[in-house]
C-alpha cells in the first residue's frame, strides 16, 4: 500500500502523449471482459474511463489477479501506455485510441453486488428501469453513475459561473440566518423548537427576504448568497422542500438595471456548460402571459397563442355560445397545425372533447377543421355561417390542414386556465416543443394583491413596492386594479427566478400593511424589527431571487430537478437514504417541551 497519492494520475487525462508511459491510476471497476488470455478492465474514476489490459501471457500473475475483481472495487493499477491496435479503437471513449498494460494491481476495497447497475454502459436504461426511491436509498452508487456525475459537476460550473460574475460586479457574499422567526411569505413554515426558551420556534427561511433588505440598510449596497430555503408545502416535478437559490439584492437599482445582471448571469450559467443563449430576453406583461398563453410561466418555445373570438360568433345559432356570450363569458382558442389528418373524429370527441378537456379543468370543446378551398369540418359546423367559420379561421391564422380549439366559459379567468393546459398536453402529446432551444422572458406588471376567501393577500410579498400611488380610501376593486414593480424570469416555460423593487419609505409599508388588514399588533409581532430598521435612513433597493435546482436542470436537461440535487428528497418529501424524517427519543421531546397528540381532532 502506498502513503502518498501525489504520482495518481486521472483516467480523462491520459492521452495518446503519454505512450510508453508508466502511470498510476485510482479508481472503481466499472465492468471486466475475459477473452481468455486477455481480460480488459474499465476502470472509471471522476474524468472518466481507461481501459486496462492484463495479457496472461505478457504477467500470468497480474492475470491471475484481475480475474478476481469485481464491479465497484476500488483499485491502484500501475502501468504502461499503449496505443491499441486498429480493429479494438473504441470511438465511443475519449481514451478509446489508447489502453494501458497493468503491471501492479491493488485492491484498495472490495464491493458487495450492487443493487443496480453502475456501469456507464448501462447508465441511459437505468433511469427507467430502476425505481427512483431505490436510486434515491442508494444515493451513493447512483452518483457514481456518469449522467449524475455529469449533473452534479455542471451544476458545479454553473454556480462557480454565476459567483464570479456577481464578484466581478463588486457583490458581496453574506450569510444570513438559518435559525429565525417565522413570516408569513407565502408558504408552511418549517419550525424548529427551542430547547432554551419554553414553548418558542425558530423557522427555517422560507428565503433570506428580509435580512437582504436589512442589508441594504445597513449600507453594503450589494450583495449576493447562494442560500439553502425551505418551504413545507405540497410536492411538484419541479419543487423540493430544501432548496437551493441564488439570493440578490442591491441599493439604487431599477428594474433594467436588474434585467441587465440577470441576463448577465444567465449568459454565464449557461456558457459554463457550453451553450450560448439570446442576448436579451423580450419582457411580457401579466395580463399578456396569461391571455395569450394562460400561464404567468409561458413557454414560448412554440406557438399555440390564444385568440378572444367572441365578436366573430355574435350572434351564432350555437346555443352553448350564445348563452355563454349572453352571461358575459367569453370564446378563446388556437389552432393545432397540419393534424387534420392525423387526428380522427372519434378521437376528437371522444379523448379530447371530453376525457383530455375535463382534466384540464373545462366543461367541453368545440373542434373545427380546417379544410382546403374555404371548407370546414366539425360536429358543429351546421351552427355557424361560412363568415364566422372564415373570420374565425383568418384571427386565429389557421391554415388547412389546421384544427381550430375552441374553449368557451363565463369566466375568462377559467377559459385561460384550461386552454394554458390543453396547449402544454398538445404540444407534449404531438412533439410541437423543438429539442435543444433555450427561450425566456420577463414577465413584469403583476397584480399587487390578490383576492382570498380571507381578503386582499400581497401577489408576492408585502415589501413590492406598488407601480402607482395607493390611497387609504381605495376600495378592494381599485387595489386589485393597481400593479407591482415586480418581475419573474421565465425559461422554457418554468419560473427560473423573480423579485421586485422593495418599498423603502416606512409610510408607504403602512399603508400597505393597512390594505392588508393588519392590526399594529401584528405587524409589531411578525415584523415590528424590520419596521423599526425602515424607519433609520433606507435607500431605494431590488433584488431578486434564481432557482438553482431548476436553472441546473434547465441548463443540464435533465429529467428532474433531483437529478441535479446530490442528496434530494423523493416525491413525498421523504429521504429513503437516511430515512429521514424519522422519530426521536421521548427524552429528545421532553427536552423540547413537546408532547404527542394521538387523538387527530386535536
Amino acid at each position: 500500500m502506498i502513503t502518498s497519492w501525489h504520482n495518481r494520475q486521472s483516467c480523462g487525462d491520459i492521452t495518446e502523449a503519454h505512450v510508453n508511459q508508466s502511470i498510476t491510476l485510482a479508481g472503481w471497476v466499472d465492468t471486466t471482459r475475459d477473452h481468455g488470455q486477455l481480460l480488459f478492465i474499465h476502470l472509471r474514476d471522476r474524468s472518466g474511463t481507461m481501459q486496462i489490459v492484463c495479457d496472461r501471457n505478457q504477467n500470468e500473475g497480474i492475470y491471475n489477479q484481475s480475474k478476481a475483481l469485481r464491479s465497484e472495487f476500488v483499485v491502484l493499477i500501475t502501468g504502461t501506455v499503449h496505443m491499441r491496435s486498429e480493429h479494438t479503437i473504441n470511438s465511443d471513449m475519449l481514451s478509446g485510441t489508447i489502453e494501458v498494460a497493468a503491471t501492479t494491481i491493488t485492491v484498495l476495497s472490495k464491493a458487495k453486488t450492487p443493487p443496480f447497475m453502475v456501469s456507464e454502459k448501462s447508465s441511459e436504461k437505468m433511469d427507467v428501469t430502476v425505481d427512483e426511491d431505490t436510486r434515491l436509498q442508494y444515493r451513493f452508487l447512483d452518483l457514481r453513475r456518469s449522467p449524475m456525475q455529469h449533473y452534479i459537476i455542471g451544476r458545479s460550473r454553473m454556480i462557480r459561473s454565476l459567483r464570479n460574475t456577481l464578484d466581478a460586479a463588486q457583490f458581496i457574499d453574506i450569510e444570513t440566518p438559518f435559525l429565525t422567526k417565522s413570516t408569513p411569505e407565502g408558504a408552511r413554515d418549517y419550525l424548529v423548537p427551542s430547547r432554551t426558551h419554553k414553548k418558542a420556534f425558530f423557522a427555517l427561511p422560507q428565503s433570506p427576504q428580509l435580512f437582504k433588505q436589512l442589508l441594504m440598510m445597513s449600507g453594503f449596497e450589494r450583495y449576493y448568497q447562494v442560500v439553502r430555503c425551505f418551504r413545507d408545502e405540497d410536492l411538484r416535478p419541479n419543487r423540493q422542500p430544501e432548496f437551493t437559490q441564488l439570493d440578490i439584492e442591491a441599493s439604487f437599482i431599477n428594474e433594467a438595471d436588474i434585467r441587465n445582471l440577470t441576463h448577465s448571469l444567465l449568459a454565464a450559467a449557461f456558457d459554463s456548460n457550453g451553450i450560448a443563449i439570446p442576448n436579451a430576453f423580450p419582457c411580457m406583461t401579466f395580463d399578456d402571459a396569461m391571455n395569450r398563453y394562460g400561464s404567468d410561466a409561458p413557454d414560448t418555445r412554440f406557438g399555440l397563442t390564444f385568440t378572444d373570438l367572441t365578436a366573430h360568433f355574435t350572434p351564432c345559432n350555437y346555443g352553448i355560445f350564445t348563452t355563454i356570450i349572453e352571461s358575459g363569458g367569453v370564446i378563446k382558442g388556437f389552432a393545432l397545425p397540419q393534424l387534420a389528418d392525423h387526428i380522427s373524429k372519434n378521437a376528437l370527441q371522444n379523448d379530447l372533447a371530453k376525457t383530455v378537456i375535463q382534466a384540464c379543468g373545462g366543461k367541453g370543446l368545440t373542434w373545427i377543421k380546417v379544410r382546403p378551398d374555404n371548407q370546414f369540418e366539425s360536429n358543429v359546423a351546421q351552427f355557424f355561417t361560412t363568415e364566422q367559420l372564415l373570420a374565425s379561421r383568418d384571427a386565429l391564422n389557421a391554415k388547412p390542414g389546421d384544427i381550430m380549439l375552441l374553449v368557451a366559459d363565463t369566466s375568462l379567468d377559467t377559459v385561460n386556465t384550461v386552454l394554458g393546459k390543453l396547449r402544454l398536453h398538445l404540444a407534449n402529446r404531438f412533439n410541437l416543443i423543438p429539442k435543444g432551444v433555450f427561450s425566456g422572458c420577463w414577465v413584469i406588471d403583476f397584480p399587487l394583491f390578490e383576492e382570498t376567501d380571507a381578503g386582499l393577500a400581497s401577489r408576492h410579498h408585502p415589501f413590492t413596492q406598488p407601480a402607482e400611488a395607493i390611497h387609504e380610501d381605495m376600495s378592494p376593486s381599485q387595489l386589485l386594479a393597481i400593479k407591482a414593480r415586480a418581475y419573474d424570469i421565465v425559461i422554457n416555460g418554468q419560473e427560473i427566478g423573480g423579485g421586485s423593487i422593495r418599498i423603502h419609505d416606512p409610510q408607504q409599508q403602512a399603508l400597505i400593511f393597512k390594505c392588508l388588514r393588519l392590526s399594529d399588533a401584528d405587524i409589531d409581532q411578525k415584523f415590528g424589527f424590520f419596521i423599526n430598521a425602515l424607519a433609520y435612513g433606507t435607500p431605494p433597493h431590488g433584488g431578486l431571487a434564481l432557482g438553482l435546482d431548476r436553472l441546473a436542470s434547465i441548463i443540464l436537461d435533465a429529467p428532474s430537478i433531483r437529478d441535479v440535487i446530490a442528496f434530494p428528497k423523493n416525491r413525498v418529501a421523504f429521504c429513503p437514504l437516511t430515512k429521514a424524517p424519522s422519530t426521536v427519543d421521548q427524552h429528545q421531546l421532553n427536552e423540547l417541551h413537546i408532547t404527542h397528540i394521538d387523538d387527530p381532532l386535536l
